[in-house]
């Protein structure tokens, strides 16, 4: 079977060199891989690499492709990809991640074996072993920093899961769910793989894949991430809250917690009501023992310790709390967001899901051009 690799990428000059060494290292064959690479108008050598790439590997591979994605919007870069993408497997991958050099190999395997989607593992990676880049690494590989997705840690055994990071996919999966939705930011994988298990496909997280995400270099960039991606949390409700998970929202109802017996708390001292402090004690007391058990067991589980890991308390707060109120504006925005994308959709004449269904149309016909052209 061929394989078309998808990168996806923004300004992110810092991690090609590294990742193309990696694609080129690869254990399966370079003549049956299609690599599809797209540039979401970066403002860095992002492009320059991925055409300098093309133009020294293109006889190696089946084909290499480099597109523009002028939405900058992840999800149109992905669809970009997918419409363009012409074999019989498409893989995505981000583009600051690690892959081993049999990763094409073994998702090929597994949708050789029967599956249609499937994906592996994808542990966080630090980019050094500086105190402080080791220090949030521990924090967002923490169930308690980050989720209990499966795929954020090694698994050690096939299992049908609800996502995948860095999936697999079966051209007809496209063909038949169409593609991500462009109105999405941070939740476009969550939804995609929404309509995907609606259509009656599984999604296998094999045991014997895996790739690498790099944790983001700083903290400032990080509580950034988590804002972001709780605002997607809250906005995605408004389009598809079936794909969205009760886990999820945990970080907002802790926020709203610790807001109302904060309150209760400044109240007691105006008021003289004493009883009023016990909330805010009862709720942060609550948390705090929480977050020092869990610094303790990062702390505990870290190959190398060194004293910045005794910030871990106050950067889970921080991480919770960015979710927490992401998530918050998120939903106070969700009417005027879903009020701008209607009008967005009357000026253009086009929906979000015919969006979706352009990339059904696109992907059929790549598979009916590949079919005649097999029967000459």
């Amino acid at each position: 079977m061929t394989v078309s690799l998808c990168i996806i990428a923004y300004n992110e000059e810092k991690y090609l060199p590294s990742l193309f060494e990696q694609i080129k290292s690869q254990t399966f064959p370079k003549a049956m891989t299609e690599l599809v690479f797209v540039d979401s108008s970066s403002e860095d050598c992002t492009k320059a690499l991925f055409e300098g790439f093309c133009t020294e590997e293109r006889g190696n591979y089946h084909d290499i492709l480099v597109l523009d994605n002028p939405a900058k919007n992840q999800a149109a870069g992905w669809n970009t990809a997918i419409k363009n993408a012409s074999c019989e497997i498409i893989i995505r991958l981000d583009a600051h991640s690690e892959i081993p050099e049999d990763f094409i190999e073994q998702n090929v395997a597994l949708i050789e074996s029967g599956e249609n989607v499937c994906g592996g593992a994808r542990p966080n990676k630090a980019e050094d072993q500086s105190p402080m880049k080791q220090m949030l690494y521990l924090a967002e590989s923490s169930m308690f920093g980050s989720s209990p997705a499966g795929y954020r840690r090694k698994s050690g055994e096939k299992k049908y899961v609800s996502s995948v990071f860095h999936g697999a996919y079966r051209r007809e999966v496209f063909e038949k769910t169409g593609g991500f939705n462009e109105n999405l930011g941070r939740t476009e994988d969550n939804e995609l793989h929404y309509r995907i298990r609606a259509a009656g496909y599984r999604i296998c997280q094999g045991s014997d894949i895996i790739s690498y995400q790099y944790v983001r270099a700083n903290l400032s960039s990080m509580l950034r991430q988590k804002y972001a991606n709780g605002k997607w949390i809250g906005l995605t409700m408004g389009v598809c809250y079936q794909c969205i998970s009760s886990f999820h929202f945990i970080p907002f109802f802790f926020v709203l917690l610790l807001l109302c017996s904060l309150v209760l708390f400044v109240s007691a001292f105006i008021t003289g009501n004493i009883w009023m402090i016990y909330p805010f004690i009862l709720v942060f007391g609550t948390y705090f023992l929480a977050d020092i058990m869990m610094s303790a067991a990062a702390f505990a589980g870290a190959e190398k310790k060194h004293a910045s890991m005794l910030l871990l308390p106050a950067v889970f707060f921080l991480l919770h709390v960015s979710y927490g109120i992401g998530t918050a504006a998120g939903l106070v925005q969700l009417p005027f967001w879903k009020h701008g994308l209607k009008k967005k959709e009357n000026e253009e004449g086009v929906t979000a899901l015919q969006k979706i269904e352009s990339v059904k149309k696109c992907v059929s016909e790549h598979e009916v051009f590949r079919t005649e052209e097999a029967g000459k």
